[in-house]
C-alpha cells in the first residue's frame, strides 16, 4: 500500500462530507475523481483496493498505458486534460468520460455511432483566450452540437476556477451556465468543478464531479 494513501483518502472523504453538510447536500451526489497524472499504476491499484474507482488523467499517452496495464480492474477513466483533435478517437478507446470538450471540431472528431462517451463542455472562466475552454457565450451552441452528435452523452459543464478570482464567485457563474445548459436537456445537469484547493466552494455551487490530485495522491513524482 502506498504510504499515507488511506489516511489522505479518508481525510478527503471527511472534508467532502463536511462541505456537503454545510451546503445542505447529500454526499452521494458527489463523484470523487482521483487525478493520477505522473503517478504509477501501483498507486491506482491501491486506490481501487480502497474503494475508489474513478481516475482522471490529462495526458493521452500516459492514460492509455495505464488503462491497458490496469485493464483487469473496475476503473472509470476520466480524461481531464486538453484534447487534441487527432487524438480524440484514441482517447475514446479507454475513457468513459471526457471533461474537456471545448470546440466544435473536437465534437466532430469524437462523434461515433458504435459507442457512447460522456462529455462535459469545458468553459473558460477567464479573459485569457489561451486558456482551455469555450467562452461563456459559446457554451449553448457547443452544448447543442454535443447533443446532436452520435455517440456523445452530454453530462453538463466543466471549468477550472481562475487564479485571480474568488472560487465561489467563479463557480457561481459556472452554475448559472449549467442552468442554461439544462434548458437544452434537463439530463445535462452535472458540474465538473473543484480541485484540491477549492472543492468546498465548488460543492457549495452545485459541483457533482470533483477532480482531486495531490490531496489524495500526495506530491507528484519528479520526472526526468
Amino acid at each position: 500500500m502506498t504510504p499515507g494513501l488511506p489516511e489522505r483518502l479518508d481525510d478527503i472523504a471527511d472534508r467532502i462530507h463536511d462541505a456537503c453538510r454545510s451546503a445542505g447536500r447529500d454526499p452521494v451526489e458527489i463523484t470523487l475523481i482521483a487525478v493520477t497524472k505522473f503517478h504509477p499504476a501501483g498507486l491506482i491499484r491501491d486506490l481501487v483496493s480502497l474503494g475508489l474507482h474513478d481516475m482522471g488523467e490529462n495526458r493521452h499517452q500516459e492514460a492509455r498505458e495505464k488503462a491497458a496495464e490496469l485493464a483487469d480492474l473496475d476503473i472509470t477513466w476520466h480524461f481531464v486534460g486538453q484534447l487534441q483533435r487527432k487524438k480524440a478517437k484514441q482517447v475514446r478507446e479507454y475513457a468513459s468520460v471526457i471533461h474537456s470538450v471545448d470546440r466544435a471540431e473536437l465534437v466532430s472528431a469524437l462523434a461515433l455511432d458504435e459507442s457512447s462517451v460522456g462529455c462535459f463542455v469545458q468553459v473558460n472562466l477567464t479573459d485569457d483566450p489561451e486558456r482551455g475552454g469555450v467562452r461563456p457565450e459559446g457554451v449553448l451552441p457547443l452544448a447543442e452540437s454535443v447533443l446532436e452528435a452520435p455517440g456523445l452523452d452530454l453530462l453538463g459543464v466543466m471549468a477550472v476556477a481562475p487564479l485571480d478570482e474568488e472560487p465561489a464567485r467563479a463557480f457561481e457563474r459556472l452554475r448559472r451556465l449549467s442552468d442554461d445548459v439544462r434548458t437544452l436537456d434537463p439530463r445535462a445537469s452535472k458540474i465538473s468543478a473543484g480541485m484540491t484547493h477549492d472543492f468546498p466552494e465548488a460543492i457549495a455551487a452545485g459541483a457533482t464531479h470533483l477532480r482531486i490530485g495531490t490531496a489524495i495522491t500526495g506530491n507528484r513524482p519528479t520526472r526526468d
